[in-house]
C-alpha cells in the first residue's frame, strides 16, 4: 500500500501503534510482586494526523500464586486484593482480553505491532512482560523492549517529569483523588502524550513532505 494511502497512525510511528498502558502493582519488583490492575488506552488519529484518546480497556487482576504484596505500595494505590467486591480476574484472562483489543486496533489502523506508551514506561513494560511469561502467552502484540516514555517527553516539553506536575504544566486538569488508578493514570498519560505529539505534528509533516 502506498504510504500516502495508509491510515494516519500507520504512517506516523513507522507502523507501530502507540497504546498507553498503566499497571498498578504490589511493589516495584516485576519478578516477585503482584500485578493488580492493568489499563490500556487506545489512540485515534484524524485525517490530519492529530491524536486523541480513544477507548480504555481496564481489568482488576488477581495476584499470581506466591506473589509478594508490599503494604507501602498498597497504601499508595489503595487496592485491597482481598476485598470481596473487587472484580478481579486471573492474569492470563486479563492479558488475553487486553491483547485481543490491542490486536484489533493494530489491524484496524494498518499497523504491524503495538508499542507501549507509559509514564516511566520501563516499569509498566517490565510488569507486562513478566506477566506474559508467567501466563505462557505466545501472541503478545507489544514490542518486547521498545517503548515511548512520557516522563522523558514531558521533561523535554514542559520541564517536568512527575506525572501530576507535567499534567498541570500541560494545562490539563489533575484529579488527585483518582490518581493511582490504572484507568485514570493511563487516560491522563494518553492526553499528555497526544498533546506533545500534536505539537510536533508540523515538524513531522514538514519532514514527510521533504522526503
Amino acid at each position: 500500500m502506498p504510504v500516502s494511502s495508509q491510515p494516519p497512525l500507520a504512517r506516523r510511528f513507522r507502523g507501530f501503534l502507540p497504546v498507553v498502558v498503566d499497571v498498578e502493582t504490589g511493589g516495584f519488583n516485576c519478578r516477585t510482586d503482584a500485578l493488580l490492575e492493568i489499563a490500556a488506552v487506545l489512540l485515534q488519529a484524524d485525517d490530519s494526523g492529530l491524536l486523541a484518546r480513544g477507548e480504555t480497556i481496564r481489568y482488576h487482576v488477581k495476584p499470581f500464586a506466591g506473589a509478594n504484596l508490599e503494604p507501602a505500595s498498597l497504601a499508595v494505590n489503595g487496592i485491597d486484593p482481598d476485598h470481596p467486591l473487587r472484580p478481579a480476574i486471573a492474569e492470563h484472562d486479563a492479558l488475553q482480553n487486553v491483547f485481543r483489543e490491542v490486536r484489533r486496533a493494530v489491524r484496524a489502523n494498518g499497523c504491524t505491532r503495538a508499542i507501549l506508551v507509559g509514564h516511566n514506561a520501563s516499569f509498566d513494560l517490565g510488569f507486562l512482560n513478566e506477566a506474559v511469561n508467567r501466563a505462557g502467552i505466545k501472541r503478545n502484540p507489544f514490542h518486547p523492549f521498545s517503548s515511548f516514555d512520557t516522563a522523558t517527553l514531558c521533561g523535554v516539553a514542559y520541564g517536568q517529569t512527575v506525572l501530576s506536575r507535567a499534567v498541570k504544566a500541560a494545562g490539563l486538569p489533575w484529579d488527585e483523588a483518582s490518581a493511582h488508578s490504572a484507568a485514570y493514570d493511563a487516560g491522563i498519560t494518553a492526553d499528555v502524550f497526544c498533546q506533545i505529539v500534536n505539537r510536533f505534528q508540523p515538524i513531522y509533516a514538514a519532514t514527510v513532505e521533504a522526503d
